[in-house]
C-alpha cells in the first residue's frame, strides 16, 4: 500500500481515537458535576455510588453485557467482528479511569457544577460524533441501539430514546435498592439526554463533511 493510500486510513484511526478520548472525558465530567450521570452510563454510575466500586470498571462490565445482548438481538445476523467492541470498551474505560483519577473536581457549588456539566455534554457530543462518523467499531451503547433499530425496523433516534429511558428506569430501581432512587439520576441526566443529541447535530453540520473527507470516506 503506497503512502497516499495509507494517509486516509491513518487519519480515520486518529480521528476515531481522538473522539474516543473526548467521549471518555465528557462522560467523566458529566458524572463529576454531581448532577447525575448521562443515561447510557447511569446504571454503572448508580452501582458505583451505592457500593463504592470503581465507575470505569463497572462501565466496562456493563458494556461487555451489552455486547453479549447484541449477539442475541442480531440472531443469524451476528458477526464475530462485533466482539471487537469489547476491545474498544477496554480502551475506552481505561481513558475514563485515567480522567477519573486525574480530574479532582469537587461538586457542590451549582454554578460551577453546571459549567462542568456543560463541558461534559459538549465533549460527549463531539466525541460521539467523531467516533460514529469514522464508521469503524461502535461503542457498545451505540451498537446495541443500532441492533435494536435493525431488529425491530424502527428509526435509530427512537430506539436511542427508548434505550435511554430503559437505562434511567433501571438506575432508579437499583438506586431504590440502595435506599435512594436518585442516587445516580438528576438534572444532569435530563440535560445530557437533551443536549448531547443537539451537540452531535451541530458538530456534524459544521465538521462531518471535512472530517470524512480527511478520512477518505
Amino acid at each position: 500500500m503506497d503512502t497516499k493510500k495509507k494517509q486516509p486510513i491513518v487519519a480515520r484511526v486518529v480521528i476515531y481515537l481522538i473522539g474516543m478520548v473526548l467521549l471518555a472525558l465528557g462522560i467523566t465530567l458529566n458524572t463529576q458535576a454531581g448532577l447525575g450521570a448521562s443515561a447510557i452510563v447511569s446504571v454503572p454510575y448508580t452501582i458505583s455510588q451505592g457500593t463504592g466500586l470503581n465507575f470505569a470498571n463497572l462501565t466496562l462490565i456493563v458494556y461487555c453485557v451489552l455486547v453479549v445482548v447484541q449477539f442475541f438481538i442480531k440472531g443469524k445476523d451476528r458477526r464475530w467482528m462485533d466482539l471487537l467492541q469489547v476491545v474498544v470498551s477496554i480502551v475506552f474505560t481505561r481513558f475514563m479511569a485515567l480522567f477519573q483519577y486525574g480530574i479532582k473536581y469537587q461538586s457542590g457549588f451549582l454554578p460551577t457544577d453546571l459549567l462542568v456539566l456543560a463541558l461534559g455534554i459538549l465533549f460527549t457530543g463531539i466525541g460521539a460524533a467523531m467516533t460514529v462518523d469514522m464508521r469503524l467499531i461502535p461503542n457498545p451503547g451505540d451498537g446495541i441501539v443500532s441492533s435494536l433499530a435493525d431488529r425491530f425496523g424502527r428509526e435509530l433516534g427512537l430506539c436511542k430514546n427508548c434505550f435511554d429511558v430503559f437505562c434511567v428506569v433501571c438506575s432508579l430501581v437499583i438506586g431504590l435498592v440502595f435506599g435512594n432512587p436518585l442516587i445516580g439520576i438528576g438534572l444532569g441526566t435530563v440535560l445530557s439526554m437533551l443536549g448531547v443529541g443537539r451537540v452531535i447535530y451541530f458538530f456534524n453540520h459544521l465538521a462531518k463533511f471535512r472530517l470524512q473527507k480527511m478520512a477518505g470516506l
